[in-house]
């Protein structure tokens, strides 16, 4: 592990150079989705009582034991929902071009969790791959990516690493800095999924702000009882909301930590929620 001193002396980033397997998924001649092997393993999902700015939903920290599975190097673009909005239609309409900040890289959003399994669905019937939301622990598992910190940068984040509102927000209380990391700037929208170029050690962009991200589970207000397998959790969820993940452009940094967690309505659509896929190991790379 190389570890690489940041010009913030506040900022420490842990840069670990690894070799991960990828496949594209084709969605057209033009068009693909970029997706990256998650290793088998285990770690502690949830965070620590000492974790600056955690909410009590993240607790029990729990071990969770998972397979391999591939996800979706970015959040789907609005290129590539609009290659599969055009495949035929499995249980719902999809709009071609709902997001509100347009741009073929950016990520796609105005997207409720209903539409995002149908893409899932849409994509799965194309490829004949079984292609879904990842549930709430492949999420987690896939943001760390072997790291026990808030962020997989390390202990803080700046917005020269992720996109999300880096000044204070008095009216909501919220700080622009996390710990004792710097402010920074606040964008106001969304940015091309591969503006920062940086990626942690499973190979994974854009998983700290930019766009919540969808999950397969029903919203739990704890961990009390959640599986320790990496399944989807929903035996006695709240049907009424689905978990999102990760933080937006419009969060302050604390709600973009690894262990962070939300939820909405699943038929809920708003500029600051996309999305990301994932399937099982194909047979061949």
């Amino acid at each position: 592990m190389a570890i690489a001193q940041d010009q913030n002396p506040k900022l420490t980033l842990q840069r670990r150079r690894l070799s991960v397997q990828f496949f594209m998924e084709r969605l057209n001649d033009a068009v693909a989705i970029e997706m990256m092997q998650i290793p088998a393993g285990t770690f502690l999902m949830g965070s620590p009582e000492a974790e600056l700015e955690r909410f009590s939903s993240e607790s029990p920290q729990h071990e969770v034991t998972l397979a391999t599975f591939f996800m979706g190097k970015y959040p789907i673009t609005q290129v590539q929902w609009r290659a599969v909005a055009t495949l035929p239609q499995v249980s719902r309409v999809l709009e071609s071009d709902p997001s509100g900040f347009k741009g073929d890289q950016r990520p796609v959003e105005y997207v409720s969790w209903e539409e995002a399994v149908e893409f899932c669905d849409r994509l799965s019937a194309h490829t004949g791959r079984e292609y879904r939301l990842p549930t709430e622990a492949e999420w987690e598992y896939a943001c760390r990516a072997g790291t026990t910190t808030p962020f997989h940068f390390g202990e803080t984040i700046t917005t020269e690493l992720a996109n999300y509102r880096g000044t204070d927000n008095e009216q909501l209380k919220w700080s622009g800095s996390y710990g004792q990391g710097p402010k920074g700037e606040y964008r106001e929208e969304t940015t091309p999924v591969d503006h920062f170029g940086i990626a942690n050690a499973f190979g994974l962009c854009d998983l700290h702000g930019n766009v919540w991200e969808w999950c397969f589970d029903q919203w739990h207000e704890s961990y009390k009882g959640a599986p320790s397998n990496g399944n989807a959790w929903l035996a006695e969820g709240d049907e009424t909301r689905r978990v999102v993940r990760g933080g937006a452009w419009i969060n302050s940094p604390g709600h973009c930590r690894s262990a962070s967690r939300f939820f909405n309505a699943p038929g809920y659509r708003d500029d600051s929620v996309g999305f990301r896929v994932v399937c099982s190991a194909p047979r061949t790379l």
